[in-house]
């Protein structure tokens, strides 16, 4: 089955209003767009994300996630698991942890939360009205031009993880390919130096579109120093999904999603 796949420089660092141009990624064109408004692309990709989140809650996969803490290139603690995400007979999600280790840093819920939501992100219709959507120009990412929106929610409700950052969206398909950004809110102590303090990473996801229709998450990386008020702590993971299968198809996928593959016809 023909493909398109990613095959971008990793990039992970988060940059909002940056013009960052590499053997992969071309120059930022602040242009407006051609043929359509802003809007109008922002209302045809998140009808096409609902879609997506629609067809994805029918798949299963395996997640790997490893997390490391290092003080310079040493790793000083760690975080793994390796789970089969699979459907009941109801339909419903069901996550087999099939290797755990005891893990060697604290995982707060809120950095659980992210871990396992970072694959799951979609800016779909349902999600539209919780966040200013901001056009900021058209890009090359390799061999796919894409539209370039900064992403960020219009208000915090207590208790409620959001995504912060950019998102690439093909023109072609009009479906997000890449996205560079982290989790808020951040967490801090109140003004009196009490509660907990918990900062998270910035990370690059990237989808991979692995069945000649959708873009899935295949693969998101994070290499950031988090500033802690008490010291710095150097954050260094990775977060993959493989073998995807919705509604009994294989779209296999070796959780890279930076390989060179065929080309999906124009």
């Amino acid at each position: 089955m023909p493909v398109r796949l990613i095959i971008f420089l990793t990039i992970a660092f988060f940059f909002v209003g940056a013009t960052c141009a590499t053997a992969e990624e071309g120059v930022l064109d602040k242009a407006l767009p051609a043929g359509a408004s802003a809007q109008e692309i922002i209302q045809k990709f998140t009808a096409k994300e609902k879609e997506f989140k629609n067809v994805r809650k029918r798949c299963t996969y395996r997640q790997v996630i490893k997390i490391q803490q290092l003080d310079g290139e040493k790793p000083v603690g760690e975080y793994q698991q390796v789970a089969d995400v699979t459907l009941d007979q109801s339909g419903k999600k069901v996550k087999n942890v099939v290797f755990a280790p005891q893990p060697s840093i604290s995982i707060s819920p809120e950095d659980q939360y992210d871990i396992e939501s970072r694959l799951h992100f979609t800016l779909s219709t349902d999600e539209l009205s919780e966040y200013n959507v901001m056009y900021q120009g058209e890009q090359q990412e390799d061999d796919l031009h894409t539209y370039v929106f900064d992403v960020a929610p219009k208000q915090f409700e207590k208790g409620k993880r959001y995504f912060q950052g950019r998102v690439w969206v093909d023109d072609h398909d009009f479906q997000i390919v890449k996205m560079v950004g982290k989790s808020v809110p951040d967490i801090h102590p109140n003004k009196k130096g009490k509660g907990d303090e918990n900062l998270f990473p910035n990370f690059t996801t990237y989808r991979e579109q692995i069945d000649g229709k959708y873009w899935y998450p295949t693969y998101s990386l994070t290499d950031d120093t988090l500033h802690f008020r008490f010291g710095d702590a150097h954050i260094r993971g990775t977060i993959k999904a493989t073998d995807y299968k919705c509604n009994t198809s294989e779209v296999a996928s070796d959780g890279t999603g930076t390989g060179p593959g065929p080309k999906k016809p124009n």
